[in-house]
């Protein structure tokens, strides 16, 4: 069963992403559920990908879990009986919703995305081509595309409701946010993408890039959204990494690389509408996600098993 839309819910909507939709519960407490809409280019596509709604859900529950001696979260439960239990209601919608979803705290979000960058790669590595710097901020000559950055580099950048995220300096994020907090944010993604890194490289991934989001609530910081999946991350496997090219990756590359074919052919102008799918493209993409939440977690997405 895939899902493309939520919207039979008896719940109060609270905002409608590419990916997600998000409910109130509470005053305390949203309802997200990872639907199986992908989107590239900034369009949302009229295919859905299986499984992909619930690898995002069990991935992001399975990182914060490991994360739990690093950072505090918004995670409360990814349990579906528990929840038809305190809202009858959705009884009916049980089976559509096991797997997808996770009860979360509210927040006061952060209006900043904390990217760690280890490698040059996308937006990073188009900046460095047209200045030589990233985020405004100046990197060592002769670097390749997919070259290490070593340190890591701290790249925030703005949230965009529609469209492209905007790198920022850190400065920029520091007037934004305040400076206390913007040094606590850099120090916290820095922890976050070092353990990351550690736990995914001997499982044969290198993680290129990701983005981490952040909120407060009763006066501490807490890690929201998700976290460490294809959808925010660049996954690449290592035994394929080769600095001065692109790279393979674990995510929706097949989907991205079939509409760049569509464009470069002149038969989609980038806007939705977008060109229909072949089924290949949608097989090759949900067998790219399911092969990340294997490799990462060592464990295969059992949907049986699902809370």
């Amino acid at each position: 069963m895939t899902v493309i839309a939520t919207t039979m819910l008896p719940l109060r909507p609270h905002r409608r992403g590419k990916v997600r939709d998000v409910y109130e519960l509470d005053d305390e407490r949203l309802l997200i559920v990872a639907t199986d809409r992908v989107s590239a280019f900034d369009v949302v596509m009229r295919e859905t990908v299986p499984f992909k709604g619930i690898v995002l859900t069990q991935l992001t529950a399975w990182w914060l879990r490991q994360l739990e001696p690093i950072v505090p979260h918004h995670m409360l439960s990814t349990a579906v009986d528990p929840l038809v239990d305190e809202y009858p209601a959705l009884g009916p919608h049980r089976e559509i919703l096991r797997g997808r979803v996770m009860v979360s705290r509210r927040t006061e979000v952060f209006p900043v995305e904390c990217v760690m960058r280890g490698y040059l790669s996308g937006s990073a590595w188009k900046e460095y081509q047209a200045s030589g710097t990233l985020a405004g901020e100046p990197l060592p000559a002769g670097l390749v595309e997919s070259s290490r950055l070593s340190p890591a580099v701290f790249s925030p950048a703005t949230k965009a409701e529609t469209g492209h995220d905007e790198n920022i300096t850190t400065s920029t994020m520091a007037r934004v946010v305040g400076a206390r907090e913007a040094g606590e944010l850099e120090r916290l993604s820095r922890a976050i993408y070092d353990f990351a890194c550690r736990t995914a490289e001997p499982r044969g991934i290198i993680i290129a890039d990701t983005k981490f989001e952040f909120g407060r609530v009763d006066g501490a910081t807490i890690l929201i959204d998700e976290v460490l999946t294809p959808d925010s991350s660049r996954f690449w496997p290592a035994d394929q990494y080769a600095p001065g090219r692109a790279q393979p990756s674990y995510d929706k590359q097949p989907l991205r690389d079939y509409l760049d074919g569509e464009r470069k052919a002149g038969r989609w102008n980038g806007e939705s509408p977008p060109p229909r799918l072949p089924e290949e493209v949608v097989a090759t993409t949900s067998a790219r996600y399911l092969d990340a939440f294997r490799r990462i977690t060592g464990l295969p997405l059992d949907t049986a098993a699902l809370p």
